[in-house]
């Protein structure tokens, strides 16, 4: 495994083709707007080192029976799905941001099964393509970004009826040594932040879709793939000389479009290439994983923004209040009930026929369907605690400002007990996590991350087996 400082230099190594604000960015490294959502990584190297968590951030591989990185492990227990659950609380304990490496521990595990019953059906070598891959994935303790979501273009169309036939990723190439690939995947977290980039096809498929039907993996340098860094809100404050008016001093997140620009991907990597009737279960499964994370993920950060407003309260002086505590006591019960579903889904997991244990469906997309919902209440309790102030206090230049800075040290004190700045500190973190740059991690990727809820609620009536409530009322109530 590698040491965060590890991780950290080989990122620096990669000449990833990566823009932001119209110019090329020389080093995701060094760049300040991008270096948060490094840190963020590499919180989930340096916890793994940390023997108090070893239990959490490590496991044995299946595969060379050596200690690997959590983020890079098959599970292969509903414990290692538990303990998968409690692994991301405990980044989002650490960070308050996202720390990007969940959306390739899914793919992984997704993918795993899919080729393994892939190749049952259609006789392919899709599955020891993929574990020869998972080995050097541990060996080298890769963090992989996991790319699932298209563009989509006309969302009434499908992929192979679109009028840019690009607007879904697809095969334009086919080759004896391999494919050769053309699109783009949107909303890439942590893209800039990752040794390789594996692709999934986000829809099920037709047959006539078939050239959009691909899963594939390749270096995040490989010819022909570039990003474009999207914007965040407050993102530029990370170029100022200020820890204050950030908010989360070190840690953020990113994403990215990502362009796939005719580029050629071998044999070797290719783990789906025109078998459309193993593309749903690929895109169901990685959700049902990816939904399953968010009982984990967002829970750690949510355990941030509660400590926050209820540091905010005290140092406001209404900490005693009586509606202050009753906030805060909601706030704790919606975050416990999203880990409560991630637990859930985790404990009634089950062993595939490839060996892995996949979640119990029905309960990650319940899980995910309450996180698209509790976070915002979440959120606008921690405003109403913090009051208006979060989004109007002056700047840090202000504050050190000769002739500003005690009129704001003076005007903008709370509990006399309390530092001025350290009041102003804690309002910027809880807009950090409601509204700034971590916001795209907490609350606008609690809607959208993973499907949007509309997704969930079709795999919920999918999975919730109506019929069968159908006959337990029958029985009951004497109907023959």
């Amino acid at each position: 495994m590698m040491t965060g400082q590890e991780y950290v230099d080989s990122i620096a190594r990669i000449k990833m083709e990566i823009y932001m604000f119209g110019e090329r960015v020389k080093s995701a490294a060094s760049n300040p707007i991008l270096r948060p959502s490094l840190n963020s990584v590499k919180a989930t190297y340096d916890l793994a080192m940390d023997p108090e968590h070893e239990d959490l951030m490590t496991a044995t591989s299946h595969l060379t029976g050596k200690k690997v990185n959590r983020f890079c492990h098959i599970h292969q227990s509903a414990g290692d799905l538990v303990k998968k659950v409690k692994m991301q609380r405990l980044c989002g304990q650490k960070t308050a941001s996202c720390f990007q490496r969940c959306v390739g521990l899914d793919a992984f595990n997704a993918i795993w099964s899919t080729t393994f019953e892939t190749d049952r059906t259609h006789g392919t070598e899709y599955h020891g393509r993929f574990v020869e891959y998972m080995r050097r994935v541990q060996e080298n303790d890769w963090t992989v970004d996991g790319a699932m979501t298209d563009p989509k273009g006309d969302r009434g169309l499908s992929p192979s009826q679109q009028k840019d036939p690009d607007l879904y990723l697809r095969v334009v190439e086919r080759r004896p040594d391999g494919i050769v690939v053309r699109g783009a995947k949107a909303h890439q977290t942590g893209m800039s932040n990752s040794h390789e980039v594996i692709v999934m096809p986000t829809v099920a498929m037709r047959p006539e879709d078939r050239d959009y039907a691909v899963s594939f993996a390749l270096p995040a340098d490989a010819a022909g793939i570039f990003m474009i860094v999207g914007r965040q809100s407050c993102d530029t404050r990370k170029l100022e000389e200020s820890s204050m008016d950030v908010g989360n001093c070190e840690f953020g997140g990113m994403e990215a479009l990502v362009v796939f620009d005719d580029v050629f991907v071998p044999n070797d990597r290719i783990f789906l290439d025109g078998e459309t009737d193993f593309a749903g279960m690929m895109v169901e499964r990685f959700a049902g994983y990816h939904r399953q994370s968010y009982g984990g993920c967002k829970v750690g950060v949510g355990d941030v923004l509660i400590g926050a407003a209820a540091l905010a309260a005290e140092y406001n002086g209404a900490a005693k209040a009586s509606h202050i505590k009753d906030k805060l006591i909601e706030m704790t019960h919606l975050n416990e009930t999203l880990f409560s579903c991630g637990i859930a889904c985790s404990c009634e997991g089950r062993r595939t026929d490839s060996g892995n244990y996949l979640i119990n469906l029905l309960l990650a997309n319940v899980c995910k369907q309450n996180v698209t919902r509790f976070p915002y209440e979440i959120t606008r309790l921690a405003e109403d605690i913090a009051g208006g102030l979060m989004v109007t206090a002056p700047s840090e230049k202000d504050f050190r400002h000769e002739k500003l800075g005690p009129y704001i040290e003076k005007y903008l004190k709370g509990v006399a007990s309390v530092a001025t700045e350290d009041r102003l500190r804690i309002l910027r973190l809880i807009e950090n996590l409601t509204l700034g740059t971590a916001a795209v991690g907490y609350r606008t990727e609690s809607l959208h991350g993973a499907g949007s809820p509309q997704a969930q609620r079709i795999m919920i009536s999918r999975q919730g087996n109506i019929e069968a409530k159908k006959g337990l009322a029958k029985a009951i109530a004497g109907i023959g």
